[in-house]
């Protein structure tokens, strides 16, 4: 590199890494450890992760169908270490999240949710999910919610900790979490105001409202809908068509763009624009960088 090395690029690409992790790395210690064995001790279902290295998307799905996909306790683990894996997929440019068998998620296995019923427990699984579906949002990877069937409670809540919603045409996204005495703990409040607005989350959690493709779309919670249904087997080839305009590229470049706008999200201005530096560091004079020079004519 002409203007960055090579040593100073790395050393600001961890730090920009550090800086992502930074608010929830606490819930990594013994605030939560207590609550590891007992999720672990209620399985079922399981978390797969496919990373098509071709075209640098990974594939992550929930595949728990008998229970329409809802996470159990080692789900919720499972789903940590795929985060985590992802986190240092240098190579990647985007995840698509995706439910088992034509449905995307049906919140809490009720069989975890009764064996940790206690305000202790719970706020630990709360903590622990928090944390979890934050690393989620702030991946150097563009993320998409591909909601095929039902999102009910906390899959409603996952759609939330993804950049982008896909719904195929009969797909529902739904908070029905007044319905269980309840509001949401993933944060998928917090977030949900950021994406429709304070009045239009009131609605959707206080009514339990079903949202549908065109009142999803209507309010900004969805992105694009789809024209298939769940289970007919194409939903995946949609999303990927949908996502290539906004994939292509080099990995670094994409992750450099993703990183930028969590900080701009993020952290106050001053601090978004130190690290918008840091990361434009990481992409100047690079390969990419040269090689458009390079290709670029000459102005007249």
């Amino acid at each position: 590199m002409s203007v960055c090395g090579a040593a100073r690029c790395r050393g600001a690409v961890r730090s920009i890494l550090q800086q992502n992790r930074a608010v929830c790395s606490h819930t990594s210690g013994s605030a939560v450890e207590g609550i590891r064995e007992k999720l672990q001790a209620f399985s079922g279902g399981s978390v797969e992760l496919q990373k098509q290295r071709d075209s640098g998307v990974a594939l992550l799905t929930l595949n728990n169908p008998a229970r329409m996909n809802a996470f159990s306790g080692s789900m919720m683990l499972e789903l940590e270490q795929r985060v985590r894996e992802l986190e240092t997929w240098t190579e990647g440019k985007a995840v698509i999240v995706q439910g088992a068998a034509g449905t995307f998620c049906s919140g809490s296995d009720l069989n975890a949710v009764r064996a940790i019923a206690n305000p202790h427990d719970g706020m630990k699984m709360c903590e622990f999910m928090q944390n979890t579906l934050t690393r989620l949002l702030r991946l150097p990877l563009i993320s998409v919610a591909l909601v095929e069937g039902r999102a009910l409670g906390g899959g409603a809540e996952l759609t939330t900790a993804c950049d982008f919603r896909l719904m195929t045409s009969d797909g529902v996204i739904q908070f029905v979490h007044k319905h269980m005495g309840l509001v949401p703990g993933w944060g998928g409040a917090a977030r949900l105001v950021r994406i429709v607005g304070s009045q239009n989350a009131l609605k959707l959690l206080s009514g339990a409202k079903k949202v549908d493709p065109d009142f999803g779309k209507q309010m900004g919670l969805v992105d694009e809908v789809l024209h298939c249904s769940s289970g007919e087997g194409n939903a995946l080839a949609h999303a990927e068509q949908w996502l290539s305009p906004f994939i292509k590229g080099p990995a670094p470049v994409i992750q450099a763009v993703k990183r930028v706008v969590v900080s701009g999200r993020e952290l106050p201005l001053a601090e978004a624009l130190q690290t918008e530096r840091s990361v434009f560091g990481t992409v100047w004079g690079g390969p990419a960088n040269l090689k458009a020079l390079a290709l670029k004519p000459k102005h007249k």
